[in-house]
């Protein structure tokens, strides 16, 4: 199994997975011309891609789908929820609507959705699984829960949200009203939680750590790769970092 990042953070994310001979884009922030464009630069093109798998409806995540979908001939796997909330009125596209707590697969990936708190309609986050091999991704949670834990405890790799700095968010030049929905309970996971988290997984079979969705404004990768590296007792340049223009290429699990 293999993971890489298309581009993570509030101007659009995509994350590709692949096992066997299958190829799964978790969400698809970009539109048809620059989500290729990326995809060459990982070396694949749109063919190559089985099925998009929607996290929840913001613009971010799902804003480039169902149009790469009509392009491309993709799936679009999502909650009922999220379906319902999307702002998209044209969407002539395959869709699959999955139950936010059953396992689905998608050819040779094993694909667990689990529930997450976000402001959102129907947030899912998701395992994925060749067998032998389990990736965990979370992105836009706005705080920690036991269901959250359970679920990604003994992951081989995590990708894992490190929105903010507490301090930087606090101190920056968002409205007040956009820093209490990021810093609240249905918004974004800051460096600290993201690394209280990471603390209560087990760690022994981690190969592999990216913190994603990074502000560009209210984070720093150092702080976030010093806050993740500190509970693993691990070298600082060992913690990955999605970034928003280029990712981060291919990992081997």
């Amino acid at each position: 199994m293999r993971f890489a990042s298309l581009g993570s953070g509030s101007k659009g994310n995509a994350l590709l997975v692949e096992a066997g001979s299958t190829c799964i884009l978790i969400d698809a922030g970009f539109g048809p011309r620059e989500m290729s464009r990326r995809l060459e630069r990982l070396g694949l093109t749109a063919d190559d891609v089985d099925a998009v798998l929607v996290t929840h409806e913001h613009s971010d995540h799902i804003g480039g789908a169902f149009a790469c979908a009509r392009r491309f001939g993709w799936s679009v796997v999502l909650t009922h929820g999220t379906l319902a909330a999307s702002r998209d009125t044209d969407i002539d596209a395959r869709i699959t609507i999955i139950d936010s707590h059953d396992v689905f697969s998608v050819g040779d990936v094993s694909v667990q959705p689990f529930p997450v708190p976000h402001d959102a309609r129907e947030p899912v986050q998701f395992i994925l699984a060749d067998g032998a091999r389990r990736l965990g991704v979370l992105t836009d949670a706005g705080h920690v829960t036991p269901h959250m834990i359970a679920m990604l405890d003994e992951c081989d790799a995590l990708v894992l949200e490190c929105n903010h700095d507490v301090a930087m968010l606090e101190q920056g030049r968002y409205p007040q009203a956009l820093k209490r929905r990021i810093g609240g309970l249905w918004g974004h996971l800051d460096n600290a939680a993201a690394a209280s988290l990471l603390s209560q997984v087990g760690g022994a079979k981690l190969q592999h750590v990216v913190a994603a969705h990074l502000s560009e404004e209210n984070n720093s990768p150092a702080l976030a790769r010093a806050a993740l590296s500190s509970v693993l007792g691990c070298a600082q340049d060992w913690i990955g970092i999605a970034t928003q223009d280029d990712g981060f290429p291919w990992r081997e699990i």
